[in-house]
């Protein structure tokens, strides 16, 4: 089950720790608090050993339009915005330059549609563990911003479902 609330202010937290000199936490105005996207099961698939690559999952709802225009994480050496479509009868998988967040309207990650994926992985991650990511937006008016996650690990998507499946035979 997903905790939506609480992953926000871990999310908000960590962003503000970022932002402060020296990493202490510093205060935001709540219109700040306010501007940031609102992230909601939020979840990487596990690997396996020798695994080198995997995807991570969750809705993203902005409250303005903005875009998701990167991502990276410690744990890999590329983190891309991918998008999975069916051309004919084949399943493409591409890197895009940026996924369009319009104001108050979920967008979902999700397994065989757009999705985080992280390449080039440095070690295992095992279900139960949690991931850093950090989300990269900009705003209408050009304005870059980063919002840092804590994204937990698991085998399958929360509440059980598998998605489509489609990440687990991918290959780079």
């Amino acid at each position: 089950m997903s905790t939506p609330l609480s992953l926000v202010a871990v999310c908000l937290a960590a962003a503000l720790a970022a932002m402060a000199p020296g990493g202490a936490l510093a205060a935001a105005p709540a219109a700040q608090a306010q501007q940031l996207p609102r992230i909601e099961g939020a979840w990487v698939r596990a690997t396996v050993a020798g695994q080198r690559g995997t995807g991570a999952f969750m809705r993203i709802t902005a409250p303005r339009p903005m875009q998701l225009v990167g991502a990276s994480t410690p744990v890999a050496g590329v983190a891309e915005v991918h998008e999975m479509k069916m051309e004919g009868e084949v399943m493409k998988m591409r890197a895009v330059t940026h996924l369009e967040l319009p104001a108050g309207r979920a967008v979902e990650l999700k397994p065989g549609g757009y999705h985080l994926m992280l390449m080039e992985l440095n070690q295992s991650l095992k279900a139960g563990a949690t991931v850093p990511i950090t989300l990269r937006l900009r705003d209408a008016a050009g304005a870059e911003s980063r919002l840092e996650l804590k994204v937990p690990v698991a085998a399958k998507a929360p509440g059980g479902g598998q998605g489509h499946g489609h990440m687990d035979a991918h290959k780079h």
